[in-house]
Parts: C-alpha cells; sequence; structure tokens
C-alpha cells in the first residue's frame, strides 16, 4: 500500500512515497522528488539521431570492394564561439564552452569511424590531435594567415591511409584574403593501386565578396587537377565549408563546370543573403527598401581588380571548372524533410543569423558515393533553437559519405553512366 504527500499548490515538486511490500518484515520507504517542468522539457527534446541513407543502384557489380569514409565538419573556433556571441544567444553557455565542445566533436567523430577527416575553422588542433592519435589517426593542419586564429586541418587512419604528397594553400599570396587551403594525396595501404586526393577548404565567409570566393574556389580547382593528374588522374573529393548555398551562382559553377560572371551579381555570388532562419522558417518576410536595392544595384558591376580575382585575369569573363564534379549529397536521394529540390541537404549549419546549406564533399570520375548520413530536418532544428547544443558541439553538421572506387575505371564518362543507371 502507497501513500502520496503533495506539496502546497504554490510548490512545483511532489513527494511520492512508497511503502514496502504488505508481507515484509519491516516497512521500508523510499523517496523519489519528482520535478514537472524537468519532465516537461525532456519531453520536448527533438529526435537528433541521423540516419545512413543508401544510394539507389542496380550496378553495384561494378564498384570495387575497395572503399573508403570521408567527414567534412566546420567545428566552429574556440575564439569564434565567444568573439560572435550573437549567433549563439540561445545556445546555453555550457554548449558553447572548448571543453565541452572538444569532447563531444571528438565523440562524434570517432563514432562515425571515417578514414579521411577535414576539418574547418580549427583553432585548437594539438587538443584534437591528441585525441585522434589515441584513435589511431595521423593530422596535418594549416592556419590562415594574418591574426586569425583558425585553419584547416585534414585527419587520416594511419592503418588504412599513408600520406604519398601533401600541399597547402595560402590564398594572401595570390590577394585573396587569409583564407587557406590543403591538397593531399593518399594511398590506400592493402591496395596501392587505389589513390584518392582529398582538398579541404573554408571559403572566405563575406557575402559580398563573391569574387575572392571565386578566385579561391578557382585556385583549389587548379592545384586538384594538377595533382590528380601528376598522380594519374586520381579520384579527388573536395570537402569544405564553401560559404555558398545550393541557390547560388558558385554551386552552379561548380555543377556546370562554367561560369559567366557578367551574368551575376558579384555581391550575391554565394546566395547567403536569402539564409536568414526567420526567411528559412517562414516566420516573417524580410521588406524591401529603396536602401536595399541601392545597395544590390552599387554591388552588381564588377570592376576590373574584381574580374582578376575571380577569374585570374582582365581579359576573360568566364571562369572554368578543370575538374568534373558532383555533390555526394544530391547524388543519393534523401527524405523531402531534409533535402532541398535538387537533392541537396536543406540545412548544414544553424544560428541566429543563418539557417541553410554551406558544406559539400564534391567528387569527380573514377569514385560514387554508396550512402551519406543525412542531416536533421528543418522542423527538428526549429525545435533545438541553434546550434551547438547538447549532441552536435558546432553550428555546423559534418557531412559523411562513403565512396567506392569504380572497377576498371579510365573512360572519364565512366562514372556519369554509373549514376544515370
Amino acid at each position: 500500500m502507497g501513500c502520496c504527500l503533495r506539496a502546497a499548490p504554490s510548490s512545483s515538486f511532489l513527494l511520492t512515497c512508497v511503502k514496502g511490500p504488505a508481507n515484509s518484515k519491516s516497512s521500508s520507504y523510499s523517496r523519489r522528488w519528482y520535478n514537472p517542468v524537468r519532465r516537461k522539457s525532456s519531453l520536448l527534446i527533438p529526435d537528433t539521431d541521423r540516419q545512413w541513407v543508401t544510394a539507389d543502384n542496380n550496378r553495384t557489380h561494378l564498384l570495387s570492394e575497395e572503399r573508403f569514409t570521408v567527414v567534412s565538419y566546420n567545428i566552429l573556433g574556440d575564439r569564434n564561439a565567444f568573439k560572435h556571441w550573437d549567433l549563439y544567444r540561445n545556445v546555453p553557455s555550457i554548449y558553447l564552452k572548448w571543453d565541452y565542445r572538444k569532447r563531444v566533436i571528438c565523440e562524434e567523430l570517432i563514432g562515425l569511424n571515417p578514414d579521411i577527416i577535414c576539418l574547418q575553422e580549427v583553432d585548437k588542433y594539438f587538443d584534437v590531435l591528441n585525441i585522434m592519435e589515441k584513435a589511431g589517426y595521423l593530422g596535418s593542419y594549416k592556419r590562415r594567415t594574418g591574426d586569425y586564429a583558425d585553419g584547416c586541418a585534414m585527419f587520416w587512419k594511419a592503418d588504412k591511409f599513408q600520406l604519398i604528397e601533401g600541399e597547402s594553400i595560402e590564398f594572401k599570396q595570390y590577394g585573396l584574403r587569409d583564407n587557406v587551403a590543403q591538397v593531399s594525396v593518399f594511398e590506400m595501404r592493402k591496395a596501392k593501386s587505389r589513390r584518392i586526393l582529398v582538398g579541404n577548404i573554408h571559403v572566405l565567409y563575406n557575402p559580398r565578396r563573391g569574387d575572392v570566393k571565386l578566385g579561391q574556389i578557382r585556385f583549389l580547382l587548379s592545384r586538384a587537377s594538377i595533382l590528380s593528374k601528376k598522380w594519374g588522374n586520381t579520384p579527388v573529393v573536395l570537402a569544405g565549408d564553401y560559404n555558398s548555398t545550393p541557390q547560388s551562382a558558385i554551386y552552379t559553377f561548380f555543377s556546370s563546370s562554367e561560369l559567366n560572371i557578367m551574368l551575376h551579381d558579384r555581391g550575391d555570388l554565394s546566395g547567403q543573403k536569402n539564409c536568414r532562419p526567420t526567411q528559412a522558417l517562414g516566420i516573417r518576410r524580410e521588406q524591401g527598401s529603396l536602401f536595399v536595392w541601392m545597395d544590390r544595384f552599387l554591388h552588381s558591376s564588377w570592376t576590373n581588380e574584381e574580374i582578376k580575382s575571380a577569374t585570374g585575369g582582365t581579359d576573360s569573363r568566364v571562369i572554368r571548372n578543370p575538374l568534373k564534379l558532383r555533390s555526394s549529397y544530391a547524388m543519393v536521394k534523401g527524405s523531402a524533410e531534409t533535402r532541398s529540390s535538387n537533392g541537396e541537404p536543406l540545412a548544414t549549419s544553424y544560428h541566429s543569423k543563418f539557417l541553410g546549406t554551406v558544406d559539400y564533399l564534391w567528387f569527380s570520375d573514377g569514385i560514387v558515393p554508396t550512402k551519406v548520413m543525412d542531416t536533421l530536418p528543418i522542423n527538428v532544428l526549429k525545435k533545438i533553437g541553434g546550434l551547438p547544443c547538447q549532441k552536435f558541439g558546432s553550428d555546423h553538421l559534418p557531412l559523411v559519405s562513403e565512396f567506392a572506387f569504380i572497377q576498371g575505371s579510365k573512360d572519364e564518362n565512366e562514372t556519369s553512366n554509373f549514376l544515370i543507371s
């Protein structure tokens, strides 16, 4: 038989007493404090489990057994998390502290068990390296130039891949700001005929400087193409935070391999202006004004200096991609709750001023994605209220894709034929 003692109506707690069994020789009571407020909040926690989505293709017999998994993840630099505190007003302070985020990020990475990891916005490299080395990874790092503390880092499984060539790119040397990139060629230890070139970049954020963004991407593509040819047309995977949306001209450049810059507003090449949470969540529409239209007009024209930044010269107005690239997520069909009409995730990054996709895993001929880790539905992100959170240590979500080599692939159209079938 039990009894229940209720606190005064003004109290938010209940004290429950449970008496022992009737046949017990001695009566015993156990007390448990019950907080209905805590229970209510726990019921509101959304499901943040991410699911693998497998590619739908009936020609899997053409794929090699050698496969590898790549992660691209902007982990939010420790300095940036507090320098731009206004972006994380909805985030409890504990989830912004580096000690907490470091543990969550590294546990997630190790749990994903990828073969190659590309990180952006890393300003505590040795903190991450110390943990990843114990998990069997080797690493390399390139810090941004200037006064910036963060950079790009790459990790790979020491027992599966060996680094045979690597280089870092400082865009400052070419008049393209302080951003950096990494390009590495890996060889599989158990199948030395299998090589892969991996690029890692964090493109300039500034939405108005589309010319610089294009210049940085153009240079990365050029170096990746040159190194790929040097190593026998090695397949390419380009990871990173490109600070450009799937609806942007920059995305079109990747997917179509060519872009006439004069057909686009250089101040809106990245599409970032249309990804404020209020717009994406449909809370309200931002009203246009004379000042907004004047700003667009002033930034739509191109100077010779900007043309040179974008194309590499003042005589050309068309920029070309030397690599034939596709996005791994766009090639693996996902749910309408997580994907846009072109197949890309609806959101890979979320804070108080941005909700959208800027992260990608691009791949070239010779390999195909066999599965990807799907992102989170918009309604789940809305319930979370912003990133980082308890489960995710950054304001970005990691992109994860498994790739397979196409057996005997020497024809540059082989990947296209495989994906179309």
